[in-house]
């Protein structure tokens, strides 16, 4: 997603708000990659937790970002759903890591 966020959002003039929505979209993977480098379950789920965090954030971002027309309808409704499965993906390794336990 955070490539998608950057194509779209090339020409975007409010550079506070395409920094802010492409840097949410980077810590999603940014995080997940993090926290699976990490060597215990506490610090694992730690680091999934600030990525799931970060799918609400894109989430938000990118209903502020539709509802300025900076980001067109089909492509937000988009975003927000796989947002929304990416973070259910993550919710699911936390509890599958913490369950290892």
């Amino acid at each position: 997603m955070s490539s998608q966020a950057y194509l779209q959002l090339a020409s975007c003039r409010d550079f506070g708000f395409k920094d802010q929505i492409t840097r949410s979209g980077l810590s999603i993977p940014s995080n997940i990659a993090e926290g699976m480098e990490r060597s215990t379950t506490a610090d694992q789920c730690k680091f999934l937790d600030h990525a799931r965090a970060s799918c609400g954030e894109l989430r938000t971002q990118t209903i502020v970002g539709q509802k300025t027309n900076f980001i067109p309808q089909d492509i937000a409704k988009k975003w927000i759903e796989e947002s929304k499965q990416l973070s259910a993906m993550i919710q699911g390794l936390i509890r599958s890591i913490r369950d290892r336990q």
